[in-house]
């Protein structure tokens, strides 16, 4: 795998998996433009081990009271805020879960062409600055609701549907519910740590019954690269949401609809 198509790809994969602007929009756009091969299994599985730990480098004392409060909460029935969080991330995750498991093969032979990509785009990019201008924006995470959870998970599942974006359709249900701009975000990042490490284990156990052949300075460079930039991407992004709001990724998502539909639809 050449060394360019790496370090874009891995990149890509980094930035777009947190931001509301739709990885599966930007990782069509290399072979589509260029004509660049797949980047094949391997590859995958690296950024989205990069991605995983970057996700849970940035939330580690978030990861470790949830998880400690949530074991506390099934062995010991000992209530806690930070439970009732980690209940509400795995209510959040089994729709995604469950759709992913019943209609992965369907979506994958009849929704990833560029029409469907570049309108699921600019529909639900439009639909998060409606959540981000009608949105109360009052509760914080604290407030979660395994009621508000299975919503945004329910939500969570069109991600499925490519160019819809995971973390835009979650920060789109969320606000839309009431939280905060954080609390959205944060509990989006928050949901991508199960949904990311099912998605890497179901492609590493893809990889392992295919048998096929890794390079391992690019796999290495992929899980590397995509670890950095999605890093960053979380930390600036969150550093800077209440000051932008969802404006900026929304004119983003118009743009670049419109680019879809003129050069692939």
């Amino acid at each position: 795998m050449d060394w360019l198509h790496v370090v874009v790809l891995s990149f890509i994969q980094g930035i777009s998996e947190f931001l509301p602007v739709s990885s599966s929009a930007h990782l069509i756009l290399p072979s589509q433009l260029f004509g660049w091969p797949d980047q094949g299994l391997a590859f995958d599985v690296a950024v989205h081990v990069g991605t995983l730990l970057a996700v849970v480098m940035a939330f580690r004392k978030d990861v470790v009271a949830i998880l400690s409060g949530w074991f506390a909460h099934v062995f010991k029935r000992r209530s806690s805020e930070e439970a009732r969080i980690g209940w509400a991330v795995l209510a959040a995750t089994l729709p995604a879960g469950i759709m992913g498991f019943v209609a992965n093969d369907l979506i994958s032979d009849y929704a990833r062409s560029g029409l469907v990509i570049a309108t699921s785009t600019i529909v639900f990019g439009l639909l998060l600055w409606w959540a981000d201008v009608k949105g109360v924006r009052k509760l914080v995470m604290s407030q979660m609701t395994l009621k508000s959870a299975v919503l945004i998970g329910l939500a969570q599942a069109l991600a499925l549907i490519p160019g819809t974006s995971r973390s835009g359709i979650t920060i789109t249900a969320a606000l839309l519910l009431g939280y905060t701009r954080q609390a959205a975000a944060r509990f989006s990042f928050l949901m991508s740590i199960p949904l990311i490490l099912a998605a890497g284990t179901f492609k590493g156990l893809e990889l392992a019954q295919t048998g096929a052949d890794a390079h391992w300075l690019p796999i290495l460079g992929g899980v590397v690269l995509s670890f950095i930039s999605a890093l960053a991407c979380i930390k600036l992004f969150l550093a800077a949401l209440d000051r932008i709001g969802m404006l900026p990724f929304v004119i983003y998502r118009m743009i670049l609809g419109v680019f879809l539909f003129i050069f692939l639809a």
